[in-house]
């Protein structure tokens, strides 16, 4: 489910079967940086749209977590929202991103960090990028299902 109000309804009605959460990390930079930014937002952007569509009813997909590349707090802000999910009853909070510095924080996150490379998906003819988006989410799903198999009960 996605963060609109339509389907924040819906989750209402269904909460006791939506136990996951994603969140996008999405760096923003206005400098030389600014394109490579850009392509990682719109290939997180497709990316957790079809996760969320393959995972419709068990996830809950969260707006994008911003920050700026040279932020100081986003760790401490990040934890805050992962900690918000859980004291609302999400057992699992996952973080997708094509922005490798978050892999120095993986273990400060408690959490589960998905680093994925981000595909430039403007060489791209539609179907090429569909089919390595495909295999992108085939993964990951891979990833939700061993953590919901493995939960601590």
């Amino acid at each position: 489910m996605r963060w609109t109000a339509k389907e924040l309804d819906m989750y209402s009605q269904s909460k006791e079967y939506v136990d996951t959460v994603l969140i996008s990390l999405v760096p923003l930079s206005f400098g030389g940086e600014m394109k490579q930014t850009g392509s990682m937002n719109e290939f997180l952007t497709i990316l957790s749209l079809e996760i969320e569509k393959q995972m419709k009813g068990r996830i809950l997909l969260m707006p994008s977590f911003q920050y700026l590349h040279n932020e100081k707090d986003k760790v401490e802000r990040l934890k805050h929202w992962a900690n918000e999910a859980k004291e609302n009853n999400f057992k699992h909070v996952f973080f997708l991103t094509s922005d490798y510095e978050w892999k120095k924080d993986e273990r400060e996150l408690e959490n589960h960090l998905i680093w994925i490379p981000a595909i430039p998906l403007e060489n791209l003819e539609i179907d090429q990028a569909r089919g390595m988006i495909g295999q992108q989410v085939l993964q990951i799903l891979d990833i939700f299902t061993y953590n919901w198999k493995n939960e601590k009960k």
